[in-house]
């Protein structure tokens, strides 16, 4: 079928598709071959294309990557102290659509160098789609804070990171109103197996908006939804107190978490008494001496 014979919105998928930066010889090769592609990548198209292709090489070239090749055939991308900046994440995001292999993603840093701004940028430019098999994302050490938290909140809203099963955010600045933010999201994931938030700021404001306790009898019920499916609970180095613990205690009660094999407390200001009451009512979800609270 000629390419005039589609609409407009599919012409622009097609070239979407096409249009690569981490492989832009291929659509140059097919607007050589087809005149109705080529009218469709006009000169400031093609020089845009040129310019995020020599983005994303040296995004490739700081991490240490041989070339775009390797970082589009990849599984597993860890890069630690690479100094990535906000434009560095920006960048990154751009090339969520065209890394089809990508599995495990982990960003961590210590020099601060990404600044406050360097979440939100990764995340705002994930469109729909975008790391279409990631399963586990992890950041260490990079501030998220509200900004970003609101921020991945929204790309998981528009469907980026469709299969997201994990997620680590460690030492990222997250406080309650963070959590709070990106809580209801999490929530509309019930595929996630595992959350870790070790050296969060977030005490049991943030906690509660997590785990979403029953409301009160004769209330609605909340919203249908949840983490179903949540195995593991990483919560050490927190601010959650006994107030928290006994959000988690109803919260295991009433079945709100009920996959939950693994809840992490150490580092917390909660009292020995109120972690033993966690792990009294993780025991009762899971059967006896069915959970582990450490």
């Amino acid at each position: 079928m000629a390419l005039s014979k589609l609409s407009g919105d599919e012409q622009g998928i097609i070239l979407g598709q096409l249009r690569n930066a981490l492989e832009p010889r291929l659509v140059m090769y097919f607007s050589s071959a087809n005149k109705e592609l080529r009218a469709l990548l006009p000169p400031a198209a093609r020089q845009q294309l040129r310019a995020d292709y020599e983005e994303a090489t040296a995004l490739c070239v700081k991490v240490g990557m041989r070339d775009c090749k390797e970082l589009r055939e990849a599984t597993k991308v860890d890069w630690r102290k690479k100094g990535l900046s906000a434009a560095d994440l920006a960048t990154l995001a751009k090339l969520g659509p065209v890394l089809p292999a990508l599995q495990t993603l982990a960003l961590a840093e210590t020099s601060g160098s990404a600044g406050p701004d360097g979440v939100p940028r990764l995340a705002e430019g994930l469109v729909a789609g975008s790391l279409p098999e990631l399963t586990r994302l992890v950041i260490g050490g990079i501030h998220v804070g509200e900004a970003g938290a609101s921020a991945i909140a929204a790309a998981l809203d528009r469907g980026a990171l469709p299969r997201l099963q994990r997620l680590a955010l460690a030492h990222t600045a997250i406080g309650d109103a963070a959590l709070a933010a990106l809580a209801p999201a999490l929530r509309r994931r019930p595929a996630l197996v595992a959350l870790f938030f070790r050296g969060s700021s977030f005490g049991d404001e943030g906690l509660a908006a997590l785990v979403a306790p029953p409301p009160p009898a004769g209330t609605p019920p909340p919203p249908a939804g949840g983490l179903k499916k949540l195995e593991a609970l990483e919560l050490s180095e927190t601010q959650i107190t006994d107030a928290g613990c006994a959000t988690l205690v109803a919260a295991l009660d009433s079945g709100a978490l009920p996959a939950l094999k693994k809840l992490e407390l150490a580092g917390t200001p909660a009292s020995a008494a109120a972690q033993e009451a966690v792990r009294a009512a993780l025991d009762r979800s899971r059967g006896r001496g069915g959970g582990a609270l450490s």
